[in-house]
């Protein structure tokens, strides 16, 4: 395992990173994810992220268990605020100081933990000022119950404003969580150099995009049983972008590459966004221990120009890069 920078701090983070998005606390049993957890440990992981609306706070009960017993020092634990949990009231969402003041210390008591290594708002919140916000997670770090502050799909405006109130109000803004894969590049254009220029790393979600660069889906064929195309839990949803026959024949065409390279097709996606050097975490989620090991064999892989080349020629035009597709993240009302 490789470890990489976070921002311009001086943490340091496995460049593979264990998340718990869609796995832990709703499709897995329990101890399935914990088998997941440990396989992590195992193969050299450190870093695990979750988020308090993930299987609406189960996701990080999940992953304070699986992880009890190990030494804290040796760990990275990142979870994330905005979107509503529990009874859903009026500030049971949002980055309002009461939401964020709140929702530190539930997640802290089900990470069983008594601080976070990185804080992270899960979205912009057009409806709280943004000083607020700033001040809020500025007093989560003075308190000692977050080391740093990043956050997830924001665009880059949004980034600076951001980081230029933490640096005023003394704490590290490090870090941004998109969607990043092959497939899906909208942070290229704009995000990541004004990360470069802010000090700021990607942790990347999604870079298998949702199984597809997996290779598992064929175009024209029946979906495999049991895949997240077909789990109306939510994965179908969101993979459901890419469920056509252009982009899949698109991705069939990288099977050469990864051969080429000794890598599953997997392996070589997570190994793509882990060559773009503002990346400092690709995460990575499991169904089962051994997803976890074929993944982490993408660590420390360079992929040649002339292959890197050959990636964006057999995509072509599935790729999306609209830079626009950003500031759709950020709600345009409150979720309660």
């Amino acid at each position: 395992m490789d470890y990489r920078h976070l921002g311009s701090s001086g943490l340091k983070i496995s460049e593979i990173t264990y998340g718990n998005w869609l796995t832990h606390g709703s499709q897995v049993e329990n101890d399935v994810a914990t088998q997941c957890v440990r396989a992590a440990l195992e193969a050299g992981i450190t870093t695990f992220d979750t988020a308090d609306v993930y299987a609406n706070t189960q996701a990080e009960t999940v992953l304070g268990d699986a992880l009890k017993g190990e030494r804290r020092e040796s760990l990275e634990i990142f979870t994330k605020v905005y979107f509503p949990t529990g009874p859903k009231g009026p500030n049971d969402t949002g980055l309002s100081r009461k939401h964020i003041m709140e929702s530190i210390d539930g997640s802290l008591r089900r990470l069983q933990t008594d601080h976070v290594d990185l804080y992270q708002a899960h979205r912009y919140d057009s409806f709280t000022p943004l000083e607020e916000t700033m001040q809020a997670f500025a007093d989560v770090v003075r308190a000692g119950k977050a080391h740093y502050i990043g956050v997830s799909e924001w665009t880059a405006d949004q980034l600076r404003a951001g980081v230029e109130l933490a640096r005023d109000l003394g704490f590290q803004l490090v870090s941004s969580q998109p969607q990043y894969s092959m497939l899906w590049r909208v942070i290229e254009d704009e995000v990541v150099p004004a990360s470069r220029e802010l000090g700021v790393s990607q942790i990347v979600w999604s870079p298998i995009a949702q199984g597809v660069l997996s290779g598992k889906y064929k175009p024209g064929q029946e979906l495999p049983a049991g895949s997240r195309a077909t789990d109306e839990k939510g994965g179908a949803d969101m993979i459901k972008r890419y469920m056509r026959d252009d982009v899949l024949e698109r991705v069939q065409q990288l099977v050469p590459v990864a051969q080429e390279l000794d890598l599953t097709m997997a392996q070589l996606a997570v190994a793509w966004v882990l060559q773009n050097d503002n990346v400092a975490a690709a995460l990575i989620g499991a169904s089962r221990p051994e997803q976890v090991h074929e993944n982490v064999a993408a660590s420390g892989v360079t992929i040649p120009a002339e292959l890197m080349t050959r990636i964006d020629e057999a995509l072509g035009d599935v790729v999306e890069r609209d830079a626009a597709k950003t500031a759709e993240q950020t709600p345009k009302e409150r979720f309660c």
